[in-house]
């Protein structure tokens, strides 16, 4: 009896034992798989911030109304819009409207509510730049219509999805054979190091690309590229950004001034 009582009791103390160990193992080896701190992680300000975003995924206002449209597009290529026009109704007039800094909301192209309450609008990009796109009834666009003197003030109050329109650009990449090297404007290159190469935009100048979807913001840190006919050369960290292998077209626009030293 007594055997038997001590046999029980060891294996009750073994048991938990391996429960314990069997919690303890797991925890570890996650610690161990868990990947360090990546220096080039896309969580600091510009320059060199990433953005992604899903460009089916529409924007929801304070009155109902909805809208989807692409983050961003090529000049010549057309932008898609969907959305709901909150109190509109079957058969009504829809304009699609963009800011413009000088001539305030344009439209740049109209539809009409379907049977099912949405509108669905197509117009072409032909010109760069960061605008607001918002959709309006027709009648009520004149009388809502931001001039110049006004369209700066109201720009962060303006019910619309912000999109940014980019001008072609051919681009090459490059890093391997450069690393440890410091750059034309003074940055040592590293394959985290984010940004872009160009013949004559200032240092520190921030430029937007664009290739399928993908955005991303990085500074001028260096001089070139020098093939004919190629407007930047992108370092492998800002080229992995935005899925470019080779050379290739993207969009690009210039973001903002240089920054003040």
């Amino acid at each position: 009896m007594r055997t038997y009582k001590t046999l029980k009791t060891n294996l009750l103390k073994l048991g938990a034992a391996l429960c314990g160990l069997a919690l303890t193992v797991p925890a570890t080896a996650v610690a161990a798989d868990a990947p360090t701190a990546d220096p080039s992680a896309p969580v600091v300000a510009a320059p060199g911030g990433l953005s992604y975003g899903d460009p089916t995924a529409p924007t929801v206002f304070a009155d109902g109304s909805t809208l989807s449209a692409p983050l961003g597009q090529l000049v010549g290529d057309t932008v898609a819009v969907h959305g709901t026009v909150a109190g509109s109704k079957p058969g009504d007039a829809v304009a699609v409207q963009r800011l413009d800094a000088a001539a305030g909301w344009v439209t740049a192209t109209t539809t009409t509510v379907g049977g099912d309450g949405s509108y669905d609008a197509v117009w072409q990009v032909d010109h760069a730049g960061r605008t607001t796109v918002r959709a309006v009834l027709a009648t009520a666009a004149a009388s809502t219509a931001v001039r110049a003197a006004s369209a700066t003030a109201a720009a962060p109050a303006v019910q619309g999805r912000a999109i940014t329109l980019y001008r072609r650009a051919k681009v090459t990449w490059y890093g391997p054979g450069f690393y440890g090297h410091k750059t034309a404007c003074g940055r040592r290159l590293t394959r985290a190091t984010l940004g872009v190469a160009n013949k004559t935009l200032p240092c520190g100048t921030l430029v937007d690309l664009y290739n399928n979807g993908q955005t991303v913001t990085v500074p001028v840190i260096d001089r070139g590229p020098f093939r004919p006919g190629t407007s930047y050369d992108l370092t492998a960290a800002t080229a992995k950004a935005i899925g470019v292998s080779a050379t290739t077209v993207i969009g690009a626009v210039r973001s903002a001034p240089p920054a003040s030293s």
